[in-house]
């Protein structure tokens, strides 16, 4: 049968066979042996990520060696190691996430009309990660839904976040939807109207979020902006994006983590009060934690990011910045 390039699956295996040293290393820079994950089991996670990330679009070999480099491999090892049932990943995993999701719980639930148990909400969620089918553990558990592209606790973070909404959906127990011919309406039980396995809104929390981005960006000090631009836009390497911003590389590095840490702030806040970073006079509404979360998570999963559209070249067609380097 012809290989169909639109088809990842065959296409994600033959091109991970390429890369199977790296694969292989990030295993061995993990503690799988520790928990009894074999090689071949991580392998296997791994291709599952890439299918999934990449199930829309023809994967090359550059893409998916640029993937596994942003791979939360130890968090996928993790994970992998409690769905085979390994007793020290479990307990590992108890002891350094209950208290975690305890806490991201009482954020997410703080200030909620419902009246919803923070600890509850938490613990309930350690039921479905466990997933006990038939006395068999691990075959319907929430964990085969991670696939490390983002960390495992901004991954747990969010399936709170989730939960805690469609709580609050079912809480109201009917919804009113209106027929489209607009002659009477109809109830329906909210608990069926969410039961899909898609979130309705998914597409209106990715606008929010890109909004909001887009709207803190503005506010951000012009060399702060500068280096976002020249390593995100413009791929940049760090070495270069120092030099042209007349600091170390080492600088160059902790200073782009800080202003990432600072504009994560400044969306989150902006999404929480509604309020524009620089034009007080704009506003949306408010967004609870749980749903700043899931803004966060689909726009990790969905957009992906296209900073050059943010930061659109001059219309020569290369910014003061490259000027100036091959000056």
């Amino acid at each position: 049968m012809p290989h169909d390039p639109a088809n990842p699956r065959p296409q994600a295996a033959i091109l991970l066979r390429k890369l199977e040293a790296r694969v292989n290393s990030l295993y061995s820079e993990s503690r799988g042996s520790e928990w009894s994950l074999t090689p071949a089991q991580f392998a296997t996670a791994v291709e599952r990520s890439v299918r999934k990330r990449f199930s829309e679009t023809t994967l090359t070999l550059e893409q998916l060696e640029a993937y596994l480099e942003t791979l939360h491999a130890d968090d996928l090892v993790l994970v992998g190691s409690c769905m085979e049932g390994s007793e020290a990943a479990w307990e590992y995993f108890v002891q350094n996430y209950r208290g975690y999701l305890r806490a991201a719980a009482g954020s997410i639930t703080r200030g909620s009309r419902a009246g919803m148990d923070a600890q509850e909400l938490a613990d309930s969620l350690f039921a479905e990660l466990f997933g006990l089918v038939d006395g068999k553990r691990g075959e319907a558990s929430l964990f085969r839904y991670y696939h490390g592209r983002s960390s495992l606790k901004t991954w747990l973070r969010t399936v709170l976040a989730q939960r805690h909404i469609d709580r609050l959906r079912q809480s109201r127990r009917w919804e009113s939807i209106e027929r489209e011919d607009g002659e009477q309406e109809t109830l329906v039980s909210a608990q069926n109207a969410s039961s899909s396995s898609p979130d309705p809104h998914r597409s209106q929390y990715l606008r929010r979020f890109l909004v909001a981005l887009a709207a803190c960006m503005e506010s951000l000090d012009p060399q702060d902006r500068k280096r976002l631009e020249l390593y995100y836009a413009r791929e940049k390497t760090l070495a270069e994006v120092g030099r042209l911003l007349g600091e170390h590389e080492s600088s160059a590095s902790r200073n782009l983590e800080r202003t990432r840490r600072e504009l994560r702030a400044r969306v989150e806040d902006c999404l929480r009060t509604g309020r524009y970073a620089v034009d007080h006079s704009r506003s949306l509404p408010a967004m609870s934690e749980a749903q700043i979360a899931l803004c966060f998570q689909y726009a990790a999963e969905d957009v992906p990011l296209d900073f050059r559209r943010i930061f659109p070249e001059k219309p020569s067609g290369r910014g003061e910045a490259e000027r100036k380097e091959s000056s």
